[in-house]
C-alpha cells in the first residue's frame, strides 16, 4: 500500500493505492473536528466507524464518493478487499479552518454540504454520489502520470482541484428541484439496472418500460439527477469495470473489451482514452 499526502490551501489530500493480495486493515482517528470527501476510483472497502457511543458500518466500491464530518472522538477502521486494486483520494479540512476561510471553497462547502457543517452528532454522513466520467478522468490522471518531484506535486494539486470542481457541479445537479420521490426511486432503479447489466444492457425503450417512465422523460431526468445521459453513464460503468479488470492483469485488452460489451477493440481503446487519459495497454504494464 502506498500513500501520498498533499497540502492544498486549507485542505489535506490523502491518496491511497493498494494492490496487496491480502486483506489490508487501516485504523485512523483525527485530532480535530473534520469534514471529508473521499473518492473511490476503484476498490472495495468496508468501513467501521465508532464515536464511543454509536457504531456505523459503511461500504464503498469503485465509482462512489462519500462525504462526512466527524469530531476527534470518531475512530475509523477500514478493511480493504484484495479482490480489486484500491485507488482512493480523500480531501479533508478541519471545521475551524473551513469556517474561518474567506475563499470560494468555503462557499461551495456551505452550499452543498451544509448538513455536515451543522450536524449535532459526533459523526454525520452526507449523501453518497456516483463519480461521473469527468471525475474518473481526473482520478486516472492522478494515478497514471509520469511527473516527479515538485512538478508532480503541482500537477496533483491541479487535478485535485479539477476533481472537486466536477464533484460540486454534480452535487448541484442532484439538488435540482421539482423531483418527486417516486421519480427518484425510478431513476435509481434505472441506474441499478444499467450497473447490473453492463455487458448486455437493455435498450433505452426497454429500460424506460421496466421502470414505468417515458423515453423522453427518462433521458431528461436521468441527466438532471446523475449529471450524464443514460448512454454516457453506461459507458462510464463499462470503462470502470474494464479498468478494474486491466489492473488485475489476468486478461488481455481484447478479452477485457469483450467482457464489458465492446465488440470493436479500437472503439474500446478510444473510449477508454477519453475517460482515463491513457490507452488500456498502459494499465497492463
Amino acid at each position: 500500500m502506498t500513500t501520498d499526502i498533499l497540502e492544498l490551501n486549507d485542505f489535506v489530500v490523502i491518496i491511497d493505492k493498494n494492490e496487496s493480495p491480502e486483506v489490508e486493515v487501516l485504523e485512523c482517528q483525527f485530532d480535530a473536528d473534520i469534514l471529508g470527501i473521499v473518492f473511490y476510483g476503484s476498490g472495495e472497502v468496508d468501513i467501521n466507524v465508532t464515536d464511543g457511543r454509536n457504531q456505523y458500518s459503511l461500504q464503498s466500491q469503485g465509482g462512489r464518493v462519500l462525504s462526512y464530518s466527524g469530531t476527534d472522538q470518531v475512530k475509523f477502521i477500514q478493511k480493504i478487499s484484495p479482490n480489486t486494486p484500491l485507488r482512493s483520494l480523500g480531501v479533508f479540512c478541519t471545521i475551524t479552518n473551513l469556517m474561518s476561510s474567506t475563499t470560494e471553497e468555503r462557499s461551495l462547502f456551505e452550499h452543498h454540504l451544509a448538513d455536515l457543517l451543522v450536524g449535532d452528532r459526533d459523526f454525520n454522513l452526507g449523501s453518497e454520489t456516483q463519480m461521473t466520467p469527468e471525475m474518473h478522468a481526473a482520478m486516472a490522471k492522478i494515478f497514471e502520470n509520469s511527473f516527479e518531484g515538485a512538478a508532480r506535486s503541482l500537477f496533483l494539486k491541479g487535478q485535485v482541484l479539477e476533481l472537486l470542481s466536477h464533484y460540486f457541479h454534480q452535487m448541484g445537479a442532484q439538488r435540482t428541484p421539482g423531483f418527486h420521490q417516486d421519480e427518484l426511486d425510478k431513476l435509481n432503479e434505472a441506474k441499478e439496472i444499467i450497473t447490473q447489466n453492463i455487458e448486455k444492457p437493455p435498450t433505452l425503450s426497454e429500460l424506460a418500460r421496466q421502470i414505468g417512465m417515458s423515453n423522453s422523460k427518462l433521458q431528461k431526468r436521468f441527466k438532471e439527477i446523475f449529471g450524464v445521459p443514460v448512454f454516457k453513464y453506461l459507458q462510464s460503468q463499462r470503462l470502470q469495470k474494464a479498468h478494474q479488470l486491466l489492473t488485475q492483469k489476468t486478461m488481455s485488452v481484447q478479452e477485457v473489451a469483450w467482457e464489458v460489451g465492446y465488440e470493436s477493440l479500437s472503439s474500446f481503446s478510444n473510449a477508454f482514452h477519453d475517460q482515463y487519459g491513457c490507452r488500456p495497454s498502459k494499465i497492463m504494464k
